[in-house]
């Protein structure tokens, strides 16, 4: 018994020295799910001797499944490629073939992470390469999944068939062609795999090729004769390209298919697909050589101008061909601008389709340019002589001659060259062909001017005699159906009469009711005059809006073909020639400047011409313009809804709120300041579109700090004008850009500032010239003074007055002439308000001329000047700084209560008679207090902004406890009031915290 007991012992000793040795165990537990766990961190380590030597006297199940996928452990020898313990299992019975509880074997785990040696084993013990698992995927398609083409070469000789289908009917081609794997595609194809083996939704191979832009796979199938075919729903491979931009594979299919590329075209009319794949598209396909790029314009141009025939047919649904013809038009424009072949996208005017450098095209400069103005000047019939100067700047201000013949073209389409000329000139074909591809625009803008002028000389008529404007419709009908050569509809003493004349085609489209209605079983056409056109001015209504869309394209052409900021004269002289229409749509609708007149707003010399129409549109209108197109294609600036890049918040110090935020500010981008602005003061935790209106307002008050020497008190004392000794301060400038920055920021995001500047100063903003009466502002007793030369005769009053003025210049007096040579030319009766005026600009102007141009510079950056010039300087105060008044009822209607208080509580009621019972100052510091802002915004308390938009003021219950303080989420213009015993104490609480902590934040 003692010799047993022995024996036992030394046998577990020497297990323990074994184990303690090899820092494992040496002997499998008894239960299959506890060994397994622990043998397999030694399959995963291939540690194949310690397995081996744990499965010797073990009675383990080697095909044991465990875990949540039931997995067995020749599954993992085979997805870590260990191969030494996968042949060992093997050895021992693992079945090659078990699928765990996706259907996969360890074929094809080791198929899908590349094991090579672990594919090669199985293989020898008869693992079946056609298993599929519960996808449908066998080990050929992880294979063609992950590209492995040289284990794809071993194991497509086990396979009997290579086009074995997934459980959506995709075989292993399919997928190789899906993520472009080159080899393996030649591979499967040599092996006999179906090229055009459509899935389950009719996906050919070809399909799946052009849906991931593979296009050196694409080319692979074409080259190899694979169809085009669509899919079950009737998309193509084209579609699929266009619409993730992938135009190399579009240029490969264009190749394979050339009756593609008018496909590729009509694709532009086809709203589902983006603008900007298209783009994308095209301008790849415009990049490949010169006669891809004249096609393509050419083809564009064709479209457009069919778009643009059925736009001006009253028939056509007005939205969406006037989408399908600016679309185009936009198109049209991005591709001619690049030209083809250039290396920095058509942004260097100098750089030609041929690559030809810019000196060697202007090599032949001075025979072209000689040939070329000759022609125009003497040879070329041009109807008004503005055109002759345009040819002769275009030609000298453009940067190349790829430059100069786009703008000549428009003016001479038939222009053309002899190819002997062409050939001394060794000019390259893109500029010989300009003309040609403009041509079909031009019919285009032809029939534009037809109408316009149909409807110009309709309105004069009707202004001469409205007695006759009855007949307007009638005679619009007559007009273009003598165009066309046909019968007169009108000569018929009565227009319910109908008239008989032959059918022919027409010219230019015409409106419905103003065709002729083709009668089934006829060869002739019957014309019935509407009375819808009793009234010329029903004429542009109907007309007006489809007009101005053919107009905005027009002008489009006409900038693309210009050097950039330079408005086309072919487009100014077609202003100036149809003012009275445009005048006319602009007046009847407004809002068109903003759809359709956008040269508006990029051309001040035209918008000069309709300002009067706009500025007599209501101003709550032009503000909603105004931030509708100031805002458009920003993303949601909104801070509650938009998370905070830490690196994107501006820490300022209170201390130094002036500097702090300038510094900050000048280290942000502009596009980031656009996107929204998050503010956080120094050792403060909160944060919140309150803190943000708080920085304004505080910041706005040390702009017109006089320490800083940037602006003046005016005569009233509540007012501020730029200060004209500002450079005391070295700085000055860069400040003045800093608050020109801030005032735009202030704008863009509808923040008010606590800043109110001179009406001269506003006018300075938008570009208004100033006058004397402005000068009162900064010196009333002077603007009298002005104000009596101009009332009064000066022939006999001996003031010696010249054109110039004596100024104070830091304590010494100099003279200033006010134009060259002032000091010498006396002030008359007849040129006295020349005076006044030179005299106005130099004390408004001139003194302060670098000031305002600094901060123009940085409030243009965030205001373009075209759309501010909406407004009028009464206006545009209002915008920056609110309402300077508080209207306590206004207040008071735009309340809301909430957490259980409502109009008729005590609190509420005591609340509202403190509230009257303040002073202006201390209702500022309450509004303040709540909203982060002293300012009421333009409209009243009802456009009050929160964080996520229009937030009215709201006053929330609190329970009340003594000594209990009024607090606030500015975010939310939230005042939590407790609810106080008395009126008395509830006024004496609420003017402690309006006192005591109406600045600063924490987290509530």
């Amino acid at each position: 018994m003692m010799e047993r007991a022995m024996e036992q012992l030394n046998v577990q000793l020497n297990r323990l020295t074994r184990s303690l040795r090899r820092a494992r165990t040496v002997e499998l537990p008894e239960d299959n799910e506890t060994a397994v766990y622990t043998l397999m961190p030694m399959v995963m380590a291939d540690q194949h001797r310690s397995v081996s030597e744990l499965l010797l006297n073990s009675k383990f199940d080697v095909n044991y499944a465990f875990g949540r996928v039931k997995r067995s452990l020749l599954h993992i020898a085979a997805n870590c490629g260990s191969v030494e313990c996968l042949v060992l299992l093997l050895k021992r019975g693992a079945n090659p073939n078990y699928q765990d509880i996706s259907g996969c074997t360890p074929l094809h785990l080791a198929a899908r992470n590349g094991q090579k040696k672990c594919m090669g084993r199985l293989l020898e013990y008869n693992a079946d390469v056609n298993i599929c698992n519960n996808e449908g995927l066998t080990a050929i398609h992880w294979l063609a999944v992950n590209g492995r083409t040289e284990l794809l070469h071993d194991l497509v000789q086990h396979v009997t068939n290579v086009d074995v289908e997934d459980a959506m009917g995709q075989t292993a081609l399919h997928v190789a062609c899906q993520n472009g794997h080159k080899t393996t595609v030649q591979c499967l194809l040599d092996s006999g795999a179906d090229i055009n083996r459509p899935n389950v939704s009719g996906a050919t191979p070809l399909y799946f090729a052009c849906s991931h832009g593979q296009r050196d796979t694409a080319q692979i199938l074409l080259s190899r004769g694979a169809k085009y075919l669509p899919d079950k729903n009737g998309i193509t491979p084209l579609d699929l390209c266009v619409q993730g931009g992938y135009g190399e594979t579009c240029e490969i299919l264009i190749q394979h298919h050339g009756r593609l590329f008018q496909t590729l075209i009509q694709m532009t009319q086809n709203y589902d697909i983006k603008e900007n794949m298209l783009r994308q598209v095209l301008e790849h396909v415009s990049q490949q050589s010169d006669s891809h790029y004249q096609r393509i314009l050419t083809s564009l141009a064709e479209v457009a101008t069919t778009n643009g025939h059925k736009l001006l047919s009253l028939s056509s649904s007005y939205e969406a061909q006037m989408k399908s013809l600016l679309r185009i038009i936009r198109i049209f424009c991005h591709v001619f601008r690049l030209g083809p072949s250039s290396p920095n996208n058509g942004n260097d005017m100098g750089y030609n389709g041929n690559k030809t450098q810019r000196s060697q095209v202007f090599k032949h400069l001075p025979l072209f340019s000689f040939l070329v103005l000759f022609f125009f000047l003497f040879l070329v019939p041009i109807s008004s002589p503005s055109l002759y100067l345009y040819v002769c700047l275009s030609f000298l201000l453009a940067a190349s001659i790829p430059t100069f013949l786009p703008s000549l073209s428009p003016l001479c389409p038939s222009l053309t060259l002899s190819p002997s000329l062409t050939q001394s000139l060794s000019l390259p074909p893109r500029l010989l062909s300009l003309s040609y591809f403009l041509q079909p625009l031009e019919l285009l803008w032809h029939s534009l001017d037809e109408w316009l002028v149909l409807i110009s000389t309709e309105l004069e008529k009707s202004h001469e005699d409205p007695s006759n404007s009855s007949s307007s419709g009638s005679e619009i009908a007559s007009f273009l159906f003598r165009q066309r050569g046909e019968v007169d509809p009108v000569s018929t003493s009565n227009p319910a009469v109908s008239t008989v004349v032959p059918s022919r085609p027409s010219p230019m489209p015409l409106p419905p009711s103003l065709n002729p209605k083709v009668h089934k079983g006829s060869s002739e056409v019957v014309l019935e005059t509407p009375e819808v056109y009793a009234d010329g001015e029903d004429v542009i209504s109907m007309t007006a809006n489809r007009l101005s869309a053919v107009i905005q394209a027009f002008y489009m052409c006409c900038s693309c073909q210009m050097p950039q900021g330079m408005t086309s004269p072919r487009f100014i002289e077609f202003v100036c020639k149809h003012d009275e229409v445009l005048k006319c749509f602009v007046t009847r609708n407004p809002k068109i400047i903003f759809n359709h007149f956008h040269f508006l707003l990029e051309c001040p010399e035209l918008m000069s011409r309709f300002m009067h129409i706009i500025k007599g549109q209501p101003f709550k209108e032009r503000c909603e313009w105004f931030y509708e197109h100031l805002l458009a294609g920003q993303p949601d600036s909104d801070m509650v809804h938009r998370p905070v890049n830490e690196n994107d918040i501006l820490l300022i110090h209170r201390e130094s709120i002036f500097r702090s935020s300038c510094e900050m500010v000048s280290k942000s981008t502009n596009e980031k300041l656009k996107q929204g602005i998050a503010v956080r003061f120094h050792g403060e935790e909160g944060m919140g579109q309150g803190v943000v209106r708080e920085w304004f307002d505080v910041l706005s008050n040390e702009i017109i700090n006089a320490d800083y020497g940037l602006f003046t008190q005016s005569a009233d004392g509540t007012t501020f004008q730029p200060n004209s000794n500002s450079s005391v301060n070295p700085d000055h400038l860069n400040y003045f850009q800093f608050t020109g920055q801030i005032l735009g920021l202030a704008l863009y995001h509808r923040q008010l500032v606590n800043i109110y500047f001179t009406r001269s100063f506003y006018k300075h903003i938008l570009g208004i010239p100033v006058n004397y009466q402005d000068v009162s502002s900064i010196d009333p007793e002077y603007a009298k003074n002005l104000q009596w030369i101009l009332d009064n005769d000066i022939s006999d009053l001996g003031l010696e007055l010249t054109f110039s003025v004596e100024t104070d210049v830091f304590g010494a007096m100099e003279e200033v002439p006010l134009k060259p040579a002032g000091t010498s030319i006396i002030v008359t009766q007849d040129n006295k308000a020349e005076y006044v005026q030179l005299v106005t600009e130099l004390r408004m102007t001139r003194a302060i001329q670098p000031q305002i141009n600094a901060f123009l510079h940085g409030f243009h950056t965030f205001i373009p000047p075209s759309l501010i010039q909406l407004f009028d300087e009464y206006e545009l105060e209002l915008l920056l700084s609110g309402m300077p008044e508080i209207d306590v009822q206004d207040w008071h209607r735009n309340t809301e209560y909430t957490s259980g208080y409502d109009l008729e509580e005590p609190v509420i009621q005591w609340f509202w008679k403190v509230v009257e019972s303040l002073t202006q100052e201390e209702r500022v510091l309450l509004l303040q207090f709540v909203t982060g802002s002293s300012r009421v915004p333009h409209g009243g308390f009802a456009f009050l902004m929160g964080g996520s938009g229009l937030q009215k003021f709201t006053i929330a219950s609190v329970p009340y406890t003594l000594n209990l303080l009024p607090t606030s989420s500015t975010c939310i213009n939230m005042l939590k009031l407790p609810e106080y015993p008395s009126q008395e104490i509830l006024r004496d609480r609420l003017l402690v915290a309006l006192h005591c902590g109406s600045y600063g934040y924490t987290m509530a």
